[in-house]
């Protein structure tokens, strides 16, 4: 499979402007800070910065997907505000402005770049910089897509944390449970992610093996998810099934939402979908890898080598099966799938 490059652009006056800002602003923040670091550091250390590319990130609160990170790199000693500075830089709608923002966070000179917008994002990155270390936060297949050596020693600049899924049978076999006796399965896939053949494929060999009519249906951005809905209610799908892509955790409630509408159960790959109205959701336990990557970033932070750091795989998985999309779609579960849930939402 063809390797994708970063998209490369001409960058406007606008954007220059917006970047000079946010290097005036670093440099006089950091100026701030640099009294109150001096309290809670050695004296030969400074304020270091995090520059943590994402897709849709918000700035802070509750919703922030990176709070399980940040939370537990303040339990090691690194507080934002005080002893580091977070530089948050979106991506949306897609994958397409990657580049661009990794750029930019070399620009600004960071300390460390954490990316959390799967293996296209890192790539971005890896692109962009071959020197500031590379926190590299849930990546499909990193050896694959050449983000790194090998696992165990990475080499170059990048290392983190990889997103070893099960057999994209799993989800399929999941819907076919939930719903019983369905037979036609809808795919949304995204064909601007790195992963998009394979997943593709993974999906059609086992949809094969299972005896299921597979409709899959490609969704690069939120303006094509009216059509694929509509494709969905042409096929009679009878269950709706996305994979770990960046932009559809970002469109996660427009997706259930409409799935809802035309009465269709989803199920998807992360916590959040299940939060947010899918019937189940599966795949590993995000805010415990989360936790696992800030003792990385410690790491790096005090002069670890990214190469001398494996890359980690999950070790804790979760199903979810959320009771009140059930009841709202007339779905009776069986006792089996309650029972093997690890959180029922109610």
């Amino acid at each position: 499979m063809k390797k994708l490059g970063p998209h490369r652009r001409a960058m406007s006056s606008a954007e220059s402007s917006a970047i000079a800002a946010r290097r005036r602003w670093l440099l006089a923040f950091l100026g701030l800070l640099a009294p109150i670091a001096s309290l809670a550091q050695p004296a030969t250390t400074r304020p270091r910065v995090i520059g943590i590319l994402g897709i849709g990130l918000p700035t802070n609160g509750a919703s922030d997907p990176m709070r399980p990170f940040l939370a537990a790199l303040g339990e090691l000693g690194w507080v934002e505000g005080k002893t580091i500075t977070v530089i948050r830089l979106g991506g949306e709608p897609g994958y397409d402005v990657f580049p661009a923002r990794a750029r930019e966070l070399v620009g600004l000179g960071v300390d460390l770049i954490v990316v959390n917008a799967g293996v296209t994002g890192a790539l971005a990155t890896k692109e962009a910089t071959a020197t500031i270390p590379i926190l590299a936060m849930g990546v499909a297949d990193p050896v694959k897509f050449g983000l790194v050596a090998s696992l165990a020693r990475p080499g170059g600049n990048v290392t983190g944390f990889a997103t070893t899924t099960p057999d994209w049978g799993k989800y399929l076999e999941l819907a076919r449970e939930a719903v019983a006796g369905a037979s036609r399965i809808a795919v949304i896939a995204n064909p601007t992610n790195v992963g998009y053949a394979d997943y593709v494929t993974a999906n059609e060999s086992a949809a094969r093996q299972l005896g299921l009519r597979l409709q899959m249906i490609p969704v690069a951005r939120a303006e094509e998810f009216g059509a694929a809905f509509e494709a969905m209610q042409r096929e009679r799908a009878q269950a709706l099934i996305f994979g770990p892509d960046r932009v559809y955790f970002s469109a996660m409630s427009e997706i259930v939402e409409r799935a809802r509408k035309i009465g269709v159960p989803v199920v998807g790959p992360a916590r959040l979908a299940a939060e947010r109205g899918a019937l189940i959701s599966y795949g590993i336990d995000a805010r415990d890898m989360l936790r696992r990557g800030a003792g990385y970033a410690d790491r790096l932070l005090r002069g670890a080598k990214p190469a001398d750091l494996p890359i980690e795989q999950p070790t804790r998985f979760e199903l979810i099966v959320n009771l009140k999309t059930a009841k709202v779609l007339n779905l009776h579960l069986p006792e089996t799938l309650r029972l093997r849930a690890d959180e029922l939402i109610d």
